[in-house]
Protein backbone atom coordinates (compact mmCIF):
# COMPACT_ATOMS: atom_id res chain seq x y z
CA UNK A 1 0.00 0.00 0.00
CA UNK A 2 1.23 3.27 -0.38
CA UNK A 3 1.31 6.53 1.00
CA UNK A 4 -0.23 9.36 -1.24
CA UNK A 5 -1.06 12.97 -0.62
CA UNK A 6 -3.83 15.24 -2.78
CA UNK A 7 -3.13 19.12 -2.51
CA UNK A 8 -7.09 20.09 -2.80
CA UNK A 9 -6.31 24.25 -3.24
CA UNK A 10 -10.06 25.31 -4.43
CA UNK A 11 -8.53 28.99 -2.69
CA UNK A 12 -4.47 28.64 -3.82
CA UNK A 13 -1.75 27.36 -1.55
CA UNK A 14 1.15 29.16 0.26
CA UNK A 15 3.85 28.14 2.69
CA UNK A 16 2.09 28.73 5.72
CA UNK A 17 -0.99 26.91 4.86
CA UNK A 18 0.79 24.03 3.59
CA UNK A 19 2.37 23.73 7.24
CA UNK A 20 -0.99 24.25 8.60
CA UNK A 21 -2.46 21.26 6.58
CA UNK A 22 0.42 19.14 7.91
CA UNK A 23 -0.40 20.06 11.26
CA UNK A 24 -3.23 19.65 11.32
CA UNK A 25 -2.99 16.02 9.88
CA UNK A 26 -0.96 15.14 12.67
CA UNK A 27 2.75 16.45 12.80
CA UNK A 28 3.68 17.59 16.21
CA UNK A 29 4.91 21.50 16.06
CA UNK A 30 7.51 20.62 18.44
CA UNK A 31 9.01 18.32 15.84
CA UNK A 32 9.43 20.69 13.18
CA UNK A 33 11.00 23.62 15.36
CA UNK A 34 13.58 20.73 16.88
CA UNK A 35 14.31 20.32 13.10
CA UNK A 36 14.34 23.74 11.81
CA UNK A 37 16.05 25.00 14.88
CA UNK A 38 19.46 22.72 13.13
CA UNK A 39 19.09 25.51 10.61
CA UNK A 40 20.92 28.02 12.37
CA UNK A 41 17.75 29.77 12.49
CA UNK A 42 16.25 29.62 15.70
CA UNK A 43 17.17 33.49 16.81
CA UNK A 44 15.19 34.92 13.92
CA UNK A 45 11.64 33.46 14.18
CA UNK A 46 9.07 31.54 16.38
CA UNK A 47 6.69 29.22 14.65
CA UNK A 48 3.31 28.69 16.33
CA UNK A 49 -0.25 27.12 15.59
CA UNK A 50 -3.67 28.74 16.04
CA UNK A 51 -6.95 26.99 15.19
CA UNK A 52 -9.13 30.37 13.61
CA UNK A 53 -12.20 29.98 11.86
CA UNK A 54 -12.65 31.08 7.95
CA UNK A 55 -16.34 31.37 7.01
CA UNK A 56 -17.63 29.28 10.29
CA UNK A 57 -15.11 26.06 9.28
CA UNK A 58 -12.29 25.58 11.76
CA UNK A 59 -8.30 25.05 10.27
CA UNK A 60 -5.01 25.12 11.67
CA UNK A 61 -2.98 28.48 11.01
CA UNK A 62 0.44 28.35 11.14
CA UNK A 63 2.22 31.50 12.31
CA UNK A 64 5.60 32.12 11.30
CA UNK A 65 6.48 35.00 13.79
CA UNK A 66 9.78 37.15 12.96
CA UNK A 67 11.75 38.19 15.94
CA UNK A 68 13.60 41.72 14.98
CA UNK A 69 16.75 42.00 17.01
CA UNK A 70 18.17 45.67 17.53
CA UNK A 71 22.09 44.06 17.53
CA UNK A 72 23.46 43.38 14.10
CA UNK A 73 24.48 39.75 13.64
CA UNK A 74 27.73 39.54 11.60
CA UNK A 75 26.32 37.00 9.29
CA UNK A 76 25.46 38.82 5.78
CA UNK A 77 21.50 37.28 6.05
CA UNK A 78 20.40 41.06 7.01
CA UNK A 79 20.96 41.72 3.25
CA UNK A 80 19.02 38.56 2.60
CA UNK A 81 20.66 35.21 1.33
CA UNK A 82 21.48 33.09 -1.98
CA UNK A 83 20.85 29.69 -3.31
CA UNK A 84 24.17 28.79 -2.19
CA UNK A 85 23.67 29.57 1.03
CA UNK A 86 20.58 28.08 1.67
CA UNK A 87 21.33 24.99 0.28
CA UNK A 88 24.37 24.76 2.72
CA UNK A 89 22.27 25.55 5.58
CA UNK A 90 19.75 22.43 4.79
CA UNK A 91 23.01 20.33 4.02
CA UNK A 92 24.94 20.96 7.33
CA UNK A 93 21.78 20.46 9.43
CA UNK A 94 21.21 16.77 9.09
CA UNK A 95 17.73 16.29 8.23
CA UNK A 96 15.69 13.32 7.38
CA UNK A 97 17.33 12.10 3.98
CA UNK A 98 13.93 12.64 2.08
CA UNK A 99 13.14 16.07 3.77
CA UNK A 100 16.68 16.94 3.01
CA UNK A 101 16.29 16.32 -1.39
CA UNK A 102 12.74 17.42 -0.82
CA UNK A 103 13.84 21.07 0.44
CA UNK A 104 16.81 21.52 -1.91
CA UNK A 105 14.50 20.46 -4.98
CA UNK A 106 12.12 23.15 -4.27
CA UNK A 107 14.38 25.62 -3.33
CA UNK A 108 16.40 25.12 -6.66
CA UNK A 109 12.76 25.33 -8.53
CA UNK A 110 12.17 28.38 -6.90
CA UNK A 111 15.07 30.26 -7.51
CA UNK A 112 15.21 28.77 -11.08
CA UNK A 113 11.78 30.39 -12.09
CA UNK A 114 13.21 33.37 -10.19
CA UNK A 115 16.40 33.67 -12.18
CA UNK A 116 14.46 33.15 -15.17
CA UNK A 117 12.78 36.25 -14.88
CA UNK A 118 15.43 38.51 -14.25
CA UNK A 119 17.55 36.37 -16.71
CA UNK A 120 20.30 35.39 -14.10
CA UNK A 121 21.82 32.19 -13.30
CA UNK A 122 19.91 30.63 -10.33
CA UNK A 123 22.72 31.04 -8.23
CA UNK A 124 22.56 34.98 -8.64
CA UNK A 125 18.79 34.71 -7.57
CA UNK A 126 18.50 36.99 -3.71
CA UNK A 127 16.19 36.15 -1.48
CA UNK A 128 14.90 39.24 0.48
CA UNK A 129 15.51 39.25 4.33
CA UNK A 130 12.16 38.65 5.09
CA UNK A 131 10.92 36.64 2.60
CA UNK A 132 14.13 34.35 3.20
CA UNK A 133 13.52 33.29 6.62
CA UNK A 134 9.65 32.87 6.11
CA UNK A 135 10.57 30.75 2.85
CA UNK A 136 12.98 28.05 4.54
CA UNK A 137 10.45 27.38 7.73
CA UNK A 138 7.69 26.90 5.04
CA UNK A 139 9.85 24.92 2.49
CA UNK A 140 11.80 22.86 5.01
CA UNK A 141 8.98 22.53 7.30
CA UNK A 142 6.71 21.57 4.68
CA UNK A 143 8.56 18.86 3.55
CA UNK A 144 9.53 17.69 7.04
CA UNK A 145 5.93 17.11 7.92
CA UNK A 146 5.65 15.18 4.38
CA UNK A 147 8.62 13.20 5.36
CA UNK A 148 7.03 12.38 9.02
CA UNK A 149 3.34 11.73 7.61
CA UNK A 150 5.39 8.66 5.77
CA UNK A 151 4.08 10.11 2.13
CA UNK A 152 6.10 7.07 -0.18
CA UNK A 153 8.19 8.08 -2.72
CA UNK A 154 8.80 7.14 -6.23
CA UNK A 155 11.92 6.03 -7.87
CA UNK A 156 13.52 9.66 -8.67
CA UNK A 157 13.25 10.25 -4.79
CA UNK A 158 9.62 12.63 -5.36
CA UNK A 159 7.04 12.34 -2.99
CA UNK A 160 3.73 10.39 -4.20
CA UNK A 161 1.91 14.06 -4.22
CA UNK A 162 -1.05 15.02 -6.60
CA UNK A 163 -2.42 18.68 -6.79
CA UNK A 164 -5.55 20.16 -8.23
CA UNK A 165 -5.63 22.78 -10.85
CA UNK A 166 -4.76 26.34 -9.53
CA UNK A 167 -6.74 29.50 -9.20
CA UNK A 168 -5.07 31.98 -11.13
CA UNK A 169 -6.81 35.09 -8.38
CA UNK A 170 -6.15 38.48 -10.05
CA UNK A 171 -5.53 42.08 -9.07
CA UNK A 172 -2.15 43.46 -7.92
CA UNK A 173 -0.02 42.69 -4.93
CA UNK A 174 2.90 45.32 -3.13
CA UNK A 175 6.12 43.98 -3.37
CA UNK A 176 9.81 45.05 -2.51
CA UNK A 177 9.86 46.45 -6.30
CA UNK A 178 6.67 48.19 -6.35
CA UNK A 179 2.81 46.73 -7.48
CA UNK A 180 3.14 43.25 -9.43
CA UNK A 181 0.04 42.15 -11.40
CA UNK A 182 -1.44 38.70 -9.87
CA UNK A 183 -0.25 35.92 -10.51
CA UNK A 184 3.08 37.59 -9.63
CA UNK A 185 6.05 36.49 -12.55
CA UNK A 186 7.36 33.64 -9.79
CA UNK A 187 4.11 31.48 -9.88
CA UNK A 188 3.29 32.17 -13.72
CA UNK A 189 7.08 30.83 -14.55
CA UNK A 190 6.54 27.51 -12.50
CA UNK A 191 3.15 26.93 -13.81
CA UNK A 192 4.72 27.32 -17.16
CA UNK A 193 8.00 25.05 -16.23
CA UNK A 194 5.36 22.11 -15.22
CA UNK A 195 2.61 23.36 -17.49
CA UNK A 196 -0.06 23.56 -14.91
CA UNK A 197 -3.65 23.75 -15.21
CA UNK A 198 -5.12 26.83 -13.52
CA UNK A 199 -8.72 27.92 -13.53
CA UNK A 200 -10.19 31.20 -12.23
CA UNK A 201 -12.80 31.45 -9.52
CA UNK A 202 -13.34 34.93 -9.56
CA UNK A 203 -11.17 35.97 -6.80
CA UNK A 204 -8.83 38.88 -7.13
CA UNK A 205 -6.40 38.60 -4.87
CA UNK A 206 -2.96 36.76 -4.33
CA UNK A 207 -4.40 33.01 -4.32
CA UNK A 208 -0.93 31.45 -5.13
CA UNK A 209 2.33 32.44 -3.29
CA UNK A 210 5.39 31.72 -5.06
CA UNK A 211 6.44 29.47 -1.91
CA UNK A 212 3.16 27.66 -1.97
CA UNK A 213 3.68 27.17 -6.17
CA UNK A 214 7.33 25.92 -5.78
CA UNK A 215 6.18 23.66 -3.21
CA UNK A 216 3.72 22.19 -5.44
CA UNK A 217 5.23 22.17 -8.74
CA UNK A 218 8.81 20.59 -7.28
CA UNK A 219 6.64 18.27 -5.42
CA UNK A 220 3.56 16.93 -7.17
CA UNK A 221 3.87 14.39 -9.59
CA UNK A 222 0.23 15.21 -11.71
CA UNK A 223 -1.97 18.03 -11.70
CA UNK A 224 -5.54 17.87 -11.84
CA UNK A 225 -8.31 15.27 -10.63
CA UNK A 226 -7.67 13.13 -7.24
CA UNK A 227 -5.93 10.03 -8.19
CA UNK A 228 -8.02 6.76 -6.99
CA UNK A 229 -6.94 6.62 -3.57
CA UNK A 230 -8.67 5.30 0.07
CA UNK A 231 -8.96 8.39 1.95
CA UNK A 232 -7.42 7.86 5.17
CA UNK A 233 -7.46 11.15 7.17
CA UNK A 234 -7.51 15.17 5.53
CA UNK A 235 -6.16 18.45 6.97
CA UNK A 236 -7.17 22.07 6.65
CA UNK A 237 -4.71 24.69 6.65
CA UNK A 238 -5.88 27.81 6.65
CA UNK A 239 -4.88 31.04 4.77
CA UNK A 240 -4.40 34.39 5.90
CA UNK A 241 -7.42 36.42 3.72
CA UNK A 242 -10.87 35.80 4.46
CA UNK A 243 -12.04 35.34 0.84
CA UNK A 244 -15.82 34.87 -0.69
CA UNK A 245 -14.83 30.82 -0.21
CA UNK A 246 -13.45 29.68 3.19
CA UNK A 247 -9.81 30.42 2.54
CA UNK A 248 -8.34 26.56 3.41
CA UNK A 249 -5.73 24.17 2.00
CA UNK A 250 -7.13 20.44 1.87
CA UNK A 251 -4.49 18.19 2.24
CA UNK A 252 -5.71 14.66 1.37
CA UNK A 253 -4.02 11.73 3.23
CA UNK A 254 -4.75 8.29 1.52
CA UNK A 255 -3.72 5.11 0.36
CA UNK A 256 -3.65 3.86 -3.37
CA UNK A 257 -6.70 2.12 -4.12
CA UNK A 258 -7.20 -0.99 -3.32
CA UNK A 259 -11.24 -0.73 -3.34
CA UNK A 260 -12.17 -3.22 -1.07
CA UNK A 261 -15.76 -3.05 -2.53
CA UNK A 262 -18.32 -5.28 -0.70
CA UNK A 263 -20.10 -6.92 -3.86
CA UNK A 264 -23.47 -7.33 -3.27
CA UNK A 265 -22.85 -7.39 0.60
CA UNK A 266 -21.36 -10.13 1.12
CA UNK A 267 -20.03 -8.65 3.99
CA UNK A 268 -16.43 -9.28 3.88
CA UNK A 269 -16.11 -13.03 1.80
CA UNK A 270 -16.25 -11.62 -1.65
CA UNK A 271 -12.32 -11.05 -2.73
CA UNK A 272 -10.55 -7.37 -3.17
CA UNK A 273 -12.05 -5.35 -6.09
CA UNK A 274 -9.66 -2.56 -7.19
CA UNK A 275 -8.90 -0.25 -9.73
CA UNK A 276 -6.66 -1.21 -12.61
CA UNK A 277 -5.01 0.21 -15.85
CA UNK A 278 -4.82 -1.55 -19.10
CA UNK A 279 -2.35 0.07 -21.52
CA UNK A 280 -2.33 -1.71 -25.37
CA UNK A 281 -1.04 -1.31 -28.49
CA UNK A 282 -0.05 -3.15 -32.07
CA UNK A 283 3.60 -3.05 -33.17
CA UNK A 284 4.98 -4.04 -36.51
CA UNK A 285 8.53 -2.38 -37.00
CA UNK A 286 10.57 -3.39 -33.93
CA UNK A 287 13.27 -5.41 -33.46
CA UNK A 288 12.13 -8.48 -31.34
CA UNK A 289 15.39 -7.91 -28.90
CA UNK A 290 13.81 -4.31 -27.97
CA UNK A 291 10.65 -6.33 -26.74
CA UNK A 292 12.25 -8.55 -24.09
CA UNK A 293 14.20 -4.97 -22.95
CA UNK A 294 10.84 -3.09 -22.14
CA UNK A 295 9.41 -6.10 -20.57
CA UNK A 296 12.08 -5.74 -17.90
CA UNK A 297 11.93 -1.60 -17.49
CA UNK A 298 7.88 -2.14 -17.09
CA UNK A 299 8.04 -4.45 -14.53
CA UNK A 300 10.48 -2.13 -12.80
CA UNK A 301 8.24 0.64 -13.08
CA UNK A 302 5.86 -1.35 -11.52
CA UNK A 303 3.76 -2.79 -13.73
CA UNK A 304 1.40 -5.77 -12.73
CA UNK A 305 1.98 -8.15 -15.39
CA UNK A 306 3.20 -7.51 -19.34
CA UNK A 307 2.56 -9.81 -22.14
CA UNK A 308 2.65 -10.10 -26.26
CA UNK A 309 -0.04 -11.71 -28.54
CA UNK A 310 1.27 -12.38 -32.27
CA UNK A 311 -1.20 -10.79 -34.59
CA UNK A 312 -1.87 -9.83 -38.07
CA UNK A 313 -1.96 -6.45 -39.21
CA UNK A 314 -2.00 -3.85 -42.18
CA UNK A 315 -0.32 -4.83 -45.39
CA UNK A 316 -0.16 -8.73 -43.79
CA UNK A 317 2.23 -7.94 -41.94
CA UNK A 318 2.74 -10.12 -39.01
CA UNK A 319 2.91 -7.81 -35.54
CA UNK A 320 2.54 -8.02 -31.66
CA UNK A 321 0.00 -6.83 -29.38
CA UNK A 322 1.85 -5.52 -26.29
CA UNK A 323 -0.97 -5.12 -23.62
CA UNK A 324 0.39 -3.76 -19.42
CA UNK A 325 -1.57 -3.98 -16.80
CA UNK A 326 -0.56 -1.57 -13.88
CA UNK A 327 -2.12 0.14 -10.85
CA UNK A 328 -3.53 3.74 -12.19
CA UNK A 329 -0.41 5.69 -9.80
CA UNK A 330 1.98 3.97 -12.42
CA UNK A 331 0.08 4.39 -16.10
CA UNK A 332 2.27 7.55 -16.34
CA UNK A 333 5.58 6.10 -16.06
CA UNK A 334 4.60 2.45 -18.14
CA UNK A 335 2.75 4.74 -20.88
CA UNK A 336 6.51 7.07 -20.93
CA UNK A 337 8.33 3.53 -21.26
CA UNK A 338 6.09 2.55 -24.12
CA UNK A 339 6.45 5.49 -26.17
CA UNK A 340 10.72 5.59 -25.07
CA UNK A 341 11.56 2.04 -25.75
CA UNK A 342 9.10 1.20 -29.15
CA UNK A 343 8.11 2.69 -32.13
CA UNK A 344 4.22 2.96 -31.35
CA UNK A 345 2.97 5.97 -32.13
CA UNK A 346 -0.21 5.38 -30.09
CA UNK A 347 -1.48 3.71 -26.90
CA UNK A 348 -5.00 2.68 -25.95
CA UNK A 349 -5.70 2.96 -22.14
CA UNK A 350 -8.48 1.90 -20.03
CA UNK A 351 -9.33 1.65 -16.75
CA UNK A 352 -10.98 -1.52 -15.30
CA UNK A 353 -11.62 -3.18 -12.07
CA UNK A 354 -10.22 -6.55 -11.11
CA UNK A 355 -10.76 -8.91 -8.26
CA UNK A 356 -8.17 -10.28 -6.66
CA UNK A 357 -7.79 -12.65 -4.08
CA UNK A 358 -5.80 -11.85 -1.01
CA UNK A 359 -2.70 -13.68 -0.70
CA UNK A 360 0.75 -14.13 1.03
CA UNK A 361 3.99 -16.27 0.46
CA UNK A 362 4.34 -19.28 3.25
CA UNK A 363 7.75 -20.57 3.81
CA UNK A 364 8.27 -24.74 3.77
CA UNK A 365 10.74 -26.41 4.58
CA UNK A 366 11.83 -29.55 2.26
CA UNK A 367 14.30 -32.08 4.43
CA UNK A 368 17.64 -32.39 3.37
CA UNK A 369 17.25 -29.53 0.44
CA UNK A 370 16.02 -26.41 1.84
CA UNK A 371 13.23 -23.69 1.68
CA UNK A 372 10.57 -22.77 -0.89
CA UNK A 373 8.11 -20.31 -0.62
CA UNK A 374 4.66 -21.37 -1.48
CA UNK A 375 2.22 -18.29 -2.55
CA UNK A 376 -1.32 -19.12 -0.72
CA UNK A 377 -4.28 -17.68 -1.95
CA UNK A 378 -7.69 -17.43 -0.21
CA UNK A 379 -11.65 -15.53 0.40
CA UNK A 380 -12.86 -14.61 3.21
CA UNK A 381 -12.56 -12.76 5.90
CA UNK A 382 -9.26 -13.79 8.69
CA UNK A 383 -11.88 -15.89 10.68
CA UNK A 384 -13.15 -18.28 8.09
CA UNK A 385 -10.42 -18.74 5.43
CA UNK A 386 -11.51 -20.68 2.59
CA UNK A 387 -8.11 -21.09 0.72
CA UNK A 388 -8.25 -21.64 -3.21
CA UNK A 389 -4.65 -21.79 -4.44
CA UNK A 390 -1.43 -22.84 -3.41
CA UNK A 391 1.40 -22.61 -5.72
CA UNK A 392 5.42 -22.66 -4.74
CA UNK A 393 7.39 -19.80 -6.08
CA UNK A 394 9.17 -21.17 -9.37
CA UNK A 395 12.20 -19.46 -8.78
CA UNK A 396 13.20 -21.16 -5.11
CA UNK A 397 11.90 -25.01 -6.67
CA UNK A 398 14.06 -23.81 -9.83
CA UNK A 399 17.35 -23.07 -7.46
CA UNK A 400 17.02 -26.52 -5.55
CA UNK A 401 16.59 -28.50 -8.74
CA UNK A 402 19.55 -26.54 -10.25
CA UNK A 403 21.85 -27.44 -6.95
CA UNK A 404 20.68 -30.80 -6.36
CA UNK A 405 20.35 -31.44 -9.87
CA UNK A 406 16.62 -33.32 -9.46
CA UNK A 407 14.05 -32.21 -11.88
CA UNK A 408 11.90 -29.39 -11.31
CA UNK A 409 8.68 -30.91 -10.59
CA UNK A 410 10.19 -33.62 -8.08
CA UNK A 411 11.25 -30.21 -5.99
CA UNK A 412 7.51 -28.96 -6.21
CA UNK A 413 5.43 -31.87 -5.77
CA UNK A 414 7.60 -32.10 -1.76
CA UNK A 415 7.29 -28.47 -1.60
CA UNK A 416 3.55 -28.96 -2.02
CA UNK A 417 3.31 -32.16 0.52
CA UNK A 418 5.42 -30.63 2.80
CA UNK A 419 2.88 -27.91 2.84
CA UNK A 420 0.07 -29.82 3.00
CA UNK A 421 1.33 -31.85 5.86
CA UNK A 422 1.71 -28.76 7.98
CA UNK A 423 -1.54 -27.50 7.94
Amino acid sequence: MNKIAYLQCPTGISGDMCLGSLVSLGVPLEYLVEKLNCLGIEQEYQLRAELVHRQTQQATKIHVDLLHHHHHHEHSHHHGRHLPEIEEMILKAKLPSQAEAWSLAVFRQLAVAEGAIHGIEPEKVHFHEVGAVDAIVDIVGTCLGLDWLGIDSNEERLPLIYCSAFPTGGGTVRAAHGQMAVPVPAVLKLWEMRSCPVYSNGIEKELVTPTGAAIATTLARNFGSPPPITITKVGLGAGSLDLPIPNILRLWLGESANFQTNILNFANTSPNVETISVLETQIDDLNPQAIGYVFEALFTAGAVDVFTQPIGMKKSRPGILLTVICHPEHLVTCEEILFRETTTLGIRRTTGQRTILQREIQQVEIPLYGKVGIKVAWKGSAAERVITNVQPEYEDCADLARKYNIPWREIQRMALQNWYSQT
